[in-house]
């Protein structure tokens, strides 16, 4: 292979569409330890089309999350994705909330987000006539998505454009020699000349396959939410969100419309008891020792404890949660809460116990690595992907590669290093076949 890329969630597939995009003679393919593509925070996500409006002027975050959220409009336009750009209110029920809501529309502007508004009780009615608050930010261009459905789009165009999905296949073990990467899986081994990995929940421990740091460590945040009675899904028309706690590193509940026409309600944020612990009792016990002996985790628990204690009660209180969603729509009722999905979020941590609030992409020679890329990174795909394909471009010298080694286009290498005489053919095994009818 020329490129291989770890993981097959929405980030790692549009990273190589954009690859072959530029390269169309690659022999790149993508690996999965699951059977199926967006197996985890792509496909666990509440599909929300972020604007940018929340991060800090200049960074990574920022800037890819204005580009991506216009870049996927477009793809969606082009490629029949259902979407609403259904806009959202972040909405301040204190009078000590107002100075953080003027700093967002700040950054928001800074940023380039379009149309923001800030408004008042009387237009929040006319956009949410069952929310509460004294003043709002409205933000017309924050919108709602199936993330699967593009996470599928992007593998079609992946296979349609020669590359290979080789799904059920873990990488246990890198190793490095002349100029290779030996990627050791579950299902035999592939060398490649060059690696990216996108690996979400594993970000960290597949960087340290490859002889990169461990840090920053992947700490998992699950999200749990309700969902609103579908009767009573006219209550929302849009999104309704909370103005960020300082005392707090996570966003807080807020209401999100969904594609299919629910409602989501949620999610609070508590310690995963695994990587991918999607149930509150769900434990795996290699993956907690490691979050709870780690000095970044144990930084940030000692100074977010009493938030955190909090969160812990609302886990486990749906009327602790009931009354956080009230502070916003007071009509809300036990009876119109329904049990909903849970997602983990794959948050980086640094010792000193800070979340890690950029997306974070370096790496070398022969391997580059995205560490960090929570939310908004499904919005953000596309421009993430422009940007490490850039990166790529300079550090792998991948130009002068593709000209010099497939000058006339060049057999095609299979994984187990046979060479087949059809070119670009897929791999019927383990090819994610079906993405392209999705």
């Amino acid at each position: 292979m020329d490129v291989v890329v770890v993981g097959a969630g929405i980030v790692g597939l549009a990273v190589a569409r954009e690859l072959l995009r530029r390269w169309p003679r690659l022999h790149l393919a993508v690996v999965d330890k699951e059977d199926q593509i967006a197996a985890h925070q792509s496909g666990h996500n509440s599909g929300v089309i972020h604007s940018g409006l929340y991060y800090a002027p200049g960074s990574l975050k920022a800037r890819l999350c204005v580009a991506g959220s216009r870049a996927l409009v477009r793809y969606c336009d082009e490629h029949g994705i259902p979407y609403e750009l259904s806009g959202k209110v972040i909405v301040a029920t204190e009078e000590s909330e107002l100075p953080r809501l003027e700093e967002l529309q700040r950054r928001g502007i800074a940023n380039g987000v379009e149309g923001l508004e800030l408004i008042g009780p009387e237009r929040l009615r006319e956009i949410e006539p069952h929310a509460a608050g004294r003043r709002a930010l409205y933000s017309p261009r924050t919108g709602i998505v199936d993330y699967t459905v593009v996470a599928h789009s992007y593998a079609a165009d992946v296979t349609a454009a020669g590359g290979q999905i080789l799904t059920g296949r873990a990488v246990t073990a890198t190793v490095r020699a002349n100029s290779k990467v030996i990627l050791v899986t579950t299902r035999g081994g592939i060398e490649t000349r060059f690696l990216i990995t996108c690996a979400g929940l594993y970000a960290d421990r597949v960087a340290a396959m490859t002889g990169a740091s461990r840090d920053p460590r992947i700490v998992p945040f699950r999200g749990d939410y309700y969902v609103l009675q579908p009767e009573r899904a006219s209550l929302v028309r849009s999104m309704i969100y909370p103005v960020p706690d300082p005392s707090f590193p996570f966003l807080g509940v807020h209401f999100t419309r969904r594609m299919e026409g629910g409602v989501w309600l949620g999610p609070n944020a508590v310690l995963a008891f695994a990587r991918e612990g999607y149930r509150r009792l769900q434990v795996d016990p290699g993956d907690l020792i490691e979050a709870l002996t780690y000095r970044g985790f144990q930084a940030l628990a000692g100074k977010f404890w009493k938030t955190g204690l909090g969160e812990i009660y609302r886990d486990f209180s749906k009327g602790a949660f009931l009354k956080a969603l009230q502070r916003y729509m007071p009509e809300l009722t036990d009876a119109d809460l329904l049990t909903g999905p849970a997602g983990v979020r794959a948050q980086a941590l640094s010792p000193d116990g800070k979340l890690v609030d950029d997306f974070v992409i370096h790496g070398d020679a022969n391997v580059l690595h995205v560490r960090n890329a929570p939310s908004p990174a499904a919005t953000s795909s596309l421009a993430i992907a422009e940007t490490i394909a850039d990166a790529a471009a300079n550090s792998f010298h991948l130009e002068e590669a593709a000209s010099r080694l497939f000058p006339g286009g060049g057999p095609h290498l299979d994984p187990a290093g046979e060479r087949s005489p059809q070119g670009h053919g897929e791999d019927t095994e383990d090819t994610e076949a079906e993405a392209s009818s999705c």
